[in-house]
């Protein structure tokens, strides 16, 4: 037998909150019951009030009928409140995981790094807490509504089941009208907001360059095409939401027609008359509310298909159990790696054994596979094949929350956050001033950052103006080195540096070394080979050499080894 396939988070969630909809399914049980008050005050008022003149009789039904329409506001107020409640319980229980999620695809899909699943929660929450839901809730009401028709005379019955029928095929024509252009016209939106995101974040280039043209038509390409497939989809829904509202007007005025050829042959009271084109209408109304919500509910189903998928392909990860912290031997078994979207192998078959507090220097041309391999032994990449050990644990294994603050990591483009350096140093975790210096100090930057306007209490925006490339850079250092981790990666450290930036980094990594760090350092400068014990050479993805640092230059020295690519 097939096993059940899991849950995703997004299904699981609102698994969890069926019992609020059940709720609202009762309170929309007392809602529809009430809704029966004013056509039967109508008919209370033509056929008893009015017939028997009685003013003790007009005001009890009144006084009835006010205090029924209150209980009815406030079990409508109740309902929305539950339903805005369901949203929020559900965003509480998703944002966490949907962080994760997003951060998993972000690595995995480079170019595809985009805040669309939290706009997507946005749209399932707000729909959720809209009208649009009221009309699925009170939609399963219409037989009743029907069967009260039928109990006034079958025609009334006949009549409401052929409104039924008309503005229900309505409904499923706005669904195949407008499903397909919607589902463009949000794809097309998330690619247009992608696109100007993309060209924004490179802003600099674009002005420095003059691409800002060239660009701003390309992204208008894209816009307009988002803008086209939303007018088809808009203008099908209004024609047919219009028809909606039109024909049920129509039939509410018809069915007084109606009761009126009756009440003339005195098959049918006047206050059935007015009672039945109320009740007709209020049966209709759930259909009418469909059709107009139809928009908002399209673009919620779209969201939640999305969000599925992306939870499906990236669950969060199940927390294994916590090891000791590790001391920094790092070991590579036939390690292979691809990177995410490619189908091509960057790095293959690499094997070496790191010991704690060993430093080594990957060296090797563009394109060797040297960053993948630093990403590979984060764990950031996922492998094609081999293992990744850090203390003789996959890498893999570890929890990330516990293992990150034992690892150090400077990538080639350096990622700032908006908040304040000192924030930066420190991860945004808890804020220890004595370790955001002592990792200043040791990555030099200690005495350029006292030199600005507020000191480590300045805000910097993200990777905006106002620091150079070797400050930024300088500063990622600092990140890297905060709370003295066990393992430092560092991917081209000094590509921005000064020669006072080269003395920093230097002396940087004496201590490392004289801590007994385990450090990995990424460079093409003959300066960095000074301060390591080993050097891995690699070259098409592969390494070519690995040893004591001395022996490694001298075989180069002598040819044995060589950087260039070979076949």
């Amino acid at each position: 037998m097939k096993q059940k396939p899991e849950k995703t988070e997004l299904q699981q969630a609102l698994f969890n909150i069926k019992k609020g909809f059940i709720s609202v399914g009762i309170f929309s049980l007392f809602i529809n019951i009430l809704m029966l008050v004013p056509p039967l005050y109508m008919l209370q008022l033509y056929d008893r009030v009015l017939t028997s003149r009685s003013e003790d009789t007009l005001l009890m039904l009144t006084l009835i009928v006010v205090i029924l329409f209150i209980t009815m506001g406030l079990l409508e107020f109740i309902r929305s409140r539950i339903l805005i409640r369901i949203g929020n319980r559900m965003d509480m229980e998703l944002n966490e995981n949907l962080f994760a999620s997003m951060f998993k695809k972000s690595v995995n899909e480079p170019g595809q790094q985009s805040p669309q699943p939290l706009n997507d929660m946005t749209s399932i929450r707000q729909f959720m807490t809209g009208n649009g839901p009221f009309a699925f809730f009170d939609a399963p009401w219409l037989p009743i509504y029907i069967a009260i028709l039928f109990m006034f005379h079958w025609t009334f019955g006949v009549f409401a089941i052929f409104a039924a029928i008309v503005l229900f095929a309505l409904a499923v024509a706005n669904e195949y009208a407008t499903k397909k252009p919607l589902s463009e016209a949000n794809n097309g939106n998330i690619q247009s907001t992608q696109y100007a995101g993309s060209c924004i974040k490179n802003a600099e280039v674009v002005a420095a360059m003059g691409m800002e043209q060239n660009l701003r038509k390309r992204w208008l390409e894209k816009h307009l095409s988002f803008l086209s497939k939303q007018s088809e989809a808009s203008d099908r829904a209004s024609i047919i939401s219009n028809t909606s509202k039109n024909l049920r007007l129509m039939f509410q005025s018809l069915i007084l027609g109606l009761g009126a050829w009756l009440a003339i042959h005195n098959e049918v009271t006047p206050g059935m008359m007015i009672a039945g084109s109320i009740i007709l209408g209020r049966a209709l109304a759930p259909l009418d509310l469909m059709i107009g919500s139809w928009k908002g509910f399209g673009a919620a189903r779209s969201a939640y298909a999305r969000l599925n998928e992306m939870f499906a392909a990236y669950p969060s990860q199940k927390r294994n159990m916590s090891l000791p912290e590790p001391v920094g031997a790092v070991e590579c078994q036939s390690v292979m790696v691809v990177p995410p979207g490619s189908n091509i192998p960057v790095v293959r078959g690499a094997s070496f054994a790191i010991n704690k507090g060993e430093s080594v220097a990957i060296i090797g041309p563009s394109a060797a596979g040297k960053s993948s391999l630093a990403r590979a032994m984060l764990g950031v990449w996922p492998l094609m094949a081999g293992k990744v050990r850090l203390d003789g644990a996959d890498i893999h294994a570890w929890n990330k929350d516990e293992l990150g603050r034992h690892i150090g990591y400077l990538p080639q483009d350096i990622e700032l956050f908006n908040g304040t350096i000192s924030e930066n140093i420190a991860r945004f975790g808890n804020l220890d001033p004595q370790k955001v210096v002592a990792a200043a100090q040791m990555a030099g930057v200690h005495e350029l950052v006292l030199r600005l306007p507020n000191g480590y209490d300045t805000f910097i925006v993200g990777n905006a103006g106002g620091l150079s490339g070797g400050q930024r850079q300088r500063i990622g250092l600092a990140r890297a080195l905060y709370d003295n981790p066990k393992l430092v990666i560092l991917d081209e450290p000094n590509s921005n540096l000064d020669d006072q930036g080269e003395q920093a980094l230097s002396q940087a990594l004496e201590n490392l070394k004289q801590q007994g760090t385990t450090v990995v350092v990424i460079s093409h400068r003959k300066q960095v080979l000074k301060h390591v014990d080993k050097i891995l050479l690699m070259a098409q993805g592969q390494v070519r050499g690995y040893g004591a640092r001395d022996e490694v230059l001298l075989a180069l020295q002598n040819g044995q080894l060589s950087l260039a690519d070979k076949a």
